[in-house]
């Protein structure tokens, strides 16, 4: 159904979708420079549309020669496909234009009885106050109930024969009328605000509009309010012109509707343009350098909280004194500057306790799925640029997309971090910095704990001193360039894209024995993110774990290896989520050379840490080799059968392993940090799949005494040898064109009959993994698991396409593409399912939707 969003701006893209609809892209980041991390105030500017649709590769549109975008008809062969979809296009419209036209009828029903009213002695609004309340409304009510009128037979009647484009024309022909109810559409809401704080009558009226339900719907009616219905024409504009992309996509060339449609798509992009013409967004390229005698010792990009915002900042560390600067904004040509923010003399630098953490401002985390969302949208800017760069006089669109990639790069930067590094000046005020990991912090600490040895001088320096020291800091700054991609060649090695094992073995070198595990992080966009923790290993100055991990990359270039002393002094906890009280004993990083990783053999390493030698091993699994299916012959177990063989055989609806998983997690594991995505350990998950295949008597004992983290690992093992994916292959299309789908009836319309369409098995097993998801991600604030993590985890493992499927799609040409192509829309897939109300099997099972036909 249509969305509201009476206070947010007006003709923000961002107002009209969900940021879970990846169908057409909104900007990710604006501002005034991304040092001080605020985007810019939408109530200073005038409304602005994204009409420039940037999807991933087989969803994005391309330009005709006179600039126009075009959307590309369905290949040969998909023709009669290509139709049904058109026509679940068509039908989802169609019920969300019959709840617009009520919407609209909402609206003109008060306007005719006030109108009455005001020719009378007792007036509840004068005639002028209601030409400009409902302005327009009658006019735009009775183009969409004439369109709605027309094109409800033509489905009704519907063969390829029909044709729709001349009715879309004839709508976008009439955009005149929405053209001039924008333009007073801010005068037509303070009017209404004003006139309902000055009449306890139309104050009344106005909170309480009825709206009619559709006709084949159970509710008769609904109440909302006069300024959320006026902000449904606002709102149906975009919607028509993502909709005729969406009918020119599966619209073959030569069908009478095509150039119709095209026509109409023109004329509503143009008519999108003429409001952006007015409009400067003011949007910078966020291009921060960095600084390096006094002496530096080190520098970097940091984000400071500030003001309770967060701010990137540019820290120098001096052989006496911590600098924090911000880059000051200078004239087009002159050089780059910094501007001191403030500095603390290293002997009055003091590191917060645990007990001072109250005078700290609070810290701010986004939801992960908005993280998420953002890593996907680069991933598709990415593929576009390559693609672009290898175009014919593409360079120029390629360096345009490459802004506005470091625009989200910068944006990512800016809100990924969350691990707390807080300092102090003894004689003043305390700082916090949020780092993406425990390893930087180590890093910054250690730095600035090795110069406080030194026999230091407390200093004050005079603003000419001050402002000489942080002009010279554009000098010597070691790092250059703010850590997004953008700032790097091209030629440098994209990353990996895959899965690597990671054996970590053991370690020697500790002075006396403690409580000992390791963590293991990788680099992705940017920012390391943990992924797999060993057993503590207790009171031993020789750890042996022998632990095996199935880490997956995306891009990474490098592999982290914490060493930490277990804390279980409860005492010592902090109430701070993300702060870590266990002691790090060391730390150390390999690079992913991807000649050496990707043999088929082991190979061997040693990181050294501070006097300490963890050994381990790796290799690595390429994406596609990784998710290879490869049917199973044997009849007998569990993993690698057909889920109907299995069912069947156990006379269940659902499969034992994956009830008893659940269970399990369920029981001891829903407040596990990482749940799902901390690996668990590979000898584990193996012995546990053994016990499930050769049925043991003893797996509910396994289950309860193994580590929660195996568990999970054994639930997504078994989905990932599935002979075929749970969402099968003969579906795999229709879901990747149902997903991509703009209009949200449409979506609904299609994403369920996709869903009533599978095996009993697979549909039974698939409600009962999306209720238990649901659970895991209502603990988000324990787990860190979102329903957007849970997606990215299962998405790509239940939808993986078959060999033959990936083969009939476009050409992948480098593995970056796998993930920005094919795995977002895997993703998203499950999102819209998991971010569904409850889908009850019966219901499903007894419910046709509205205009549903068969894909």
């Amino acid at each position: 159904m249509q969305s509201t969003a009476p206070h947010l701006p007006l003709w923000s893209a961002a107002a009209c979708f969900k940021p879970t609809d990846f169908n057409y892209n909104t900007d990710g980041y604006e501002g005034d420079g991304a040092e001080d991390g605020k985007s810019q105030d939408s109530s200073e500017t005038l409304p602005y549309i994204d009409e420039s649709p940037t999807m991933s590769p087989q969803l994005c549109v391309s330009q005709g020669p006179d600039g126009e975008a075009v959307s590309p008809s369905p290949l040969e062969g998909d023709v009669e496909k290509g139709l049904e979809m058109k026509k679940l296009v068509l039908s989802g419209f169609l019920a969300s234009e019959e709840i617009y036209i009520n919407q609209l009828e909402a609206l003109v029903l008060p306007m005719r009885p006030l109108k009455a009213a005001a020719t009378s002695s007792q007036p509840v609004l004068t005639m002028q106050q209601i030409e400009t309340i409902f302005y327009k409304i009658q006019d735009i009510f009775e183009i969409h109930k004439e369109f709605y009128d027309a094109l409800l037979p033509s489905i009704q009647r519907w063969d390829e024969k029909v044709t729709v484009g001349h009715l879309f024309q004839k709508l976008a022909s009439q955009l005149g009328v929405y053209k001039a109810f924008v333009d007073n559409y801010k005068n037509a809401q303070e009017t209404a605000e004003k006139c309902s704080q000055a009449n306890s009558q139309f104050q009344k009226i106005s909170e309480t509009v009825r709206v009619k339900g559709p006709k084949d719907s159970k509710d008769s009616s609904t109440k909302s309010s006069m300024e959320d219905l006026l902000y449904k024409p606002i709102d149906r504009v975009t919607r028509s012109t993502l909709v005729l992309h969406d009918l020119l996509k599966h619209t073959p060339k030569d069908h009478p509707d095509f150039p119709l449609l095209q026509d109409a798509l023109r004329i509503s992009q143009n008519f999108l343009s003429s409001i952006n013409e007015e409009i400067d967004p003011r949007r910078t390229a966020v291009t921060t350098p960095k600084g390096e005698a006094r002496q530096l010792v080190k520098d970097g990009f940091l984000v400071e909280v500030s003001e309770s915002s967060r701010k990137l900042r540019h820290v120098f560390l001096f052989t006496d004194l911590l600098l924090c600067a911000k880059m000051k904004k200078t004239a087009v040509g002159r050089h780059q500057q910094y501007e001191c923010k403030w500095y603390i003399p290293l002997a009055d630098l003091t590191f917060q306790t645990l007990d001072d953490s109250d005078s700290c401002p609070s810290i701010q985390v986004l939801p992960e799925h908005e993280i998420e969302e953002m890593k996907m949208k680069i991933s598709v800017l990415k593929n576009e640029i390559q693609k672009e760069k290898k175009a014919p006089k593409g360079q120029s669109r390629a360096e345009r997309l490459r802004k506005k990639m470091n625009e989200q790069e910068s944006w990512l930067l800016l809100h990924s971090p969350t691990i707390p590094f807080r300092i102090h000046n003894k004689h003043g005020k305390s700082y916090l910095f949020l780092l993406s990991s425990d390893y930087e912090r180590a890093e910054w600490k250690e730095s600035i704990q090795k110069l406080q040895k030194k026999d230091l001088q407390a200093c004050v320096l005079s603003s000419v001193e001050l402002q000489v020291l942080t002009s010279s800091c554009f000098k010597l700054r070691t790092v250059h360039n703010i850590p997004v991609t953008t700032n790097k060649d091209d030629e440098e090695t994209p990353g990996l894209y895959g899965f690597l094992h990671v054996i970590v073995r053991s370690a020697t070198g500790f002075k006396e024995s403690a409580n000992l595990y390791c963590t293991l992080e990788v680099d992705s966009f940017g920012y390391f993110v943990s992924k797999a923790k060993t057993r503590v290993f207790r009171d031993t100055a020789e750890p042996q774990w022998n632990e095996e991990f199935e880490i997956e990359l995306e891009g990474s270039q490098y592999l982290r290896i914490l060493c930490y002393e277990k804390c279980f002094d409860k005492s010592m906890l902090n109430k701070d989520d993300n702060e870590i009280v266990d002691k790090i004993m060391g730390k150390g990083q390999v690079q992913l050379d991807p000649q050496t990783v990707q043999s088929k053999n082991w190979h061997m390493d040693v990181i050294e840490m501070n006097g300490i030698k963890v050994e381990f091993s790796m290799k690595f699994t390429s994406r596609d080799l990784s998710l290879k299916r490869t049917p199973s012959k044997k009849q007998s177990g569990v993993f690698g059968v057909k889920i109907n063989v299995v069912t069947k055989r156990e006379r269940s609806k659902v499969p034992y392993i994956v009830r008893q998983c659940i269970e399990e997690v369920e029981k001891r594991g829903i407040d596990e940090v990482g749940i799902y995505r901390i690996s668990g350990v590979a000898t584990d998950i193996q012995a546990l799949k053994l016990a499930f295949d050769t049925n043991t008597k003893d797996i509910l004992m396994m289950l309860s005494d193994m580590d929660i983290n195996a568990i999970a690992g054994t639930l997504k093992l078994y989905f990932r040898e599935l002979p075929e994916p749970l969402l099968t292959d003969r579906l795999y299309p229709a879901f990747m064109e149902g997903i991509a789908l703009s209009d949200p009836a449409a979506k609904e319309n299609c994403m369920m009959h996709l869903l009533r369409s599978l095996p009993e098995p697979n549909l039974m097993t698939f409600l009962t993994l999306l209720e238990h998801l649901k659970r895991v991600a209502e603990k988000e604030p324990i787990n860190k698991m979102s329903l957007h993590n849970l997606a990215t985890v299962f998405g790509p493992t239940l939808l993986r396409p078959s060999e033959s499927e990936s083969a009939k799609g476009q050409h992948i040409t480098c593995a970056s593409d796998i993930w920005s192509h094919d795995v977002m829309a895997q993703v998203q897939v499950l999102l819209y399912y998991l971010q569904h109300p409850p889908i009850s099997f019966a219901e499903l099972k007894r419910n046709t939707l509205y205009f549903s036909t068969d894909v």
